[in-house]
């Protein structure tokens, strides 16, 4: 199969250009888009974080406690995860490792290079911890944190149009993405103009409507004990499946897929686990976001609100008697 350049292809009335700049500069500082994008992306997900909790009965801001060891371990864990699974990119006669004051270093993350699945790995771990150490369900902030994390993964992906990045197959299609031939990226072999599938795009919306999926399923069913979070890994997995498939920037390949299409596979098991194991082990509803003994004393810090998504926590049971008993109350 063939495919003509921008030039030739008469039947495309529109294609998506890709941006000439990457990054501005603030006097000898540059500023990347994509850093930007991320950083965006963290915000947004921690102030609706934050505002899911406070329904939910949990101290304002307690998110920030957990958010700190959270993303400063997705960050490294993105960055092993994509070395990891790029070993040939970094390791190897020629190649610059370690150096971090040349390009190509498995240091330089700002370069690009960071994996979506070992920041949640990663991510996971640092949340685990903030929540032990305030004592906060780890269940309850993944839930909370679900629809934020995947509006954030769709911000993070403009940062790979700006950087001109994980594009996918040549296409015909009139929303198809340009990309200069003077780019390392560039299949060799293939006419200037080619246009490819925007990979990037197509995960944006899909996440985004993974976003209003969550929120409405998080309503209409009562996903707790972690039920939302796992609908995440499924929703945004799927998704993961489809585009790393068509993306064609080199990769290691395991038994004729991707890593990445591996790892999009994994998540959807582990999310279907985590909602079929949680539904049985908890068919009711969660009776506070704190682990027993490890309520907030002082009267009037919580916010909890008698909402469609949550119960009303504000009065925990005081024994483990009056916990059972609610909970059979409430399972369907």
């Amino acid at each position: 199969m063939t495919f003509a350049p921008m030039s030739a292809l008469s039947g495309v009335f529109a294609s998506i250009p890709s941006p000439s700049v990457n990054a501005f500069s603030i006097g000898p500082i540059p500023i990347r888009y994509y850093a930007l994008c991320i950083i965006a992306g963290i915000i947004v997900a921690t102030l609706m974080t934050n505002h899911r909790l406070n329904k939910r009965g949990a101290e304002r801001w307690i998110v920030v406690d957990i958010a700190v060891p959270a993303v400063v371990l997705a960050l490294i864990g993105a960055r092993i995860f994509h070395v990891l699974t790029h070993w040939s990119f970094y390791v190897g006669p020629g190649k610059n490792t370690w150096n971090p004051f040349e390009p190509g270093s498995v240091w330089a993350i700002w370069e690009g290079g960071i994996a979506i699945f070992g920041a949640l790995i990663g991510g996971a771990i640092g949340a685990w911890i903030g929540c032990r150490w305030r004592g906060l369900r780890f269940w309850v902030f993944a839930d909370a944190l679900a629809p934020g994390l995947i509006i954030a993964q769709a911000m993070g992906r403009l940062g790979n149009y700006f950087n001109n990045e994980l594009f996918g197959l040549p296409t015909n299609l009139p929303w198809g993405l340009q990309i200069q031939s003077t780019n390392p990226a560039f299949p060799a072999g293939l006419a200037p103009g080619t246009l490819f599938q925007p990979t990037f795009l197509y995960e944006i919306i899909w996440n985004l409507i993974g976003a209003a999926v969550l929120l409405w399923a998080g309503r209409r069913f009562v996903l707790q004990w972690g039920r939302q979070f796992g609908l995440y890994l499924v929703w945004y997995g799927a998704g993961r499946i489809v585009w790393e498939s068509i993306r064609i920037d080199p990769s290691d390949v395991f038994l004729g897929l991707r890593t990445n299409v591996w790892a999009a596979i994994f998540a959807v098991v582990v999310g279907l686990v985590i909602m079929i194991v949680q539904k049985r082990r908890h068919p009711g509803f969660e009776r506070s976001p704190y682990v027993p003994g490890r309520e907030p004393g002082r009267k009037g810090t919580l916010e909890s609100q008698n909402t469609p998504e949550y119960v009303d926590v504000s009065e925990p049971p005081s024994d483990e008697a009056e916990v059972r008993a609610a909970t059979s109350a409430a399972a369907p």
